[in-house]
This record gives C-alpha cells, sequence and structure tokens, in this order.
C-alpha cells in the first residue's frame, strides 16, 4: 500500500492534471467556434437561396450581365461573380450532397 504522503501527492497532480485538461478542452471549443463561424455564414446563404424560387435563381444571370453593361469598367468584381459564381454554386452543391449522404450513412 501507498502511504498517506504519497497519496496526497498523488491526489494533488490528479487535481492539476484535470485543471490541465479542462482548460484545454475550453481552449479547443473556443477554437473550434472560431473556424466554424465562416461555415455557419456559408450554410445560411446556402439555406436562403434554397428558399428563393428557381424564377429568381434564373432572372439572376441576366440581372448580373445587364448591371455588368450598365457599369462598364467598373464591374470587374461582378464580372468575377459571373465568371466563377456557377462553378462555385456546383462546389458548394457536390458538398452538400456529400455532407448529405455522409449523415444518411
Amino acid at each position: 500500500m501507498y502511504p498517506r504522503q504519497e497519496l496526497t501527492v498523488l491526489a494533488a497532480r490528479k487535481a492539476e492534471l484535470l485543471d490541465r485538461i479542462f482548460e484545454r478542452r475550453e481552449e479547443c471549443a473556443e477554437a473550434a467556434a472560431r473556424v466554424a463561424r465562416p461555415v455557419e455564414v456559408l450554410d445560411h446563404g446556402i439555406a436562403r437561396w434554397r428558399r428563393l424560387s428557381p424564377f429568381v435563381k434564373f432572372a439572376a444571370v441576366p440581372l448580373g450581365f445587364v448591371l455588368k453593361r450598365m457599369l462598364g469598367r467598373r464591374a470587374r468584381v461582378l464580372g468575377g461573380l459571373l465568371r466563377w459564381g456557377p462553378l462555385v454554386v456546383g462546389a458548394v452543391r457536390g458538398m452538400a450532397g456529400a455532407h448529405g449522404s455522409s449523415r444518411r450513412a
């Protein structure tokens, strides 16, 4: 058997270790929340996009072209959105589909 002094030392070490574990868990939870914020914003955006009528989605592309023509040279950002938008939307759909299928498994 252990003497009383050694048990006291072990109990103190255990308490310190539990405190460190608690602190690390808090740090990890804060870091995970920080990392998840952009994903949460993207998720809300996708949910809003899905609530839109399909007619609004089809009208967005021609409206973008009209706005680009009206703005002239200042429409570089809009042009980039129109050029890369469909690719990004397709990628997001693919990721959402993969995420949905992994939940079903």
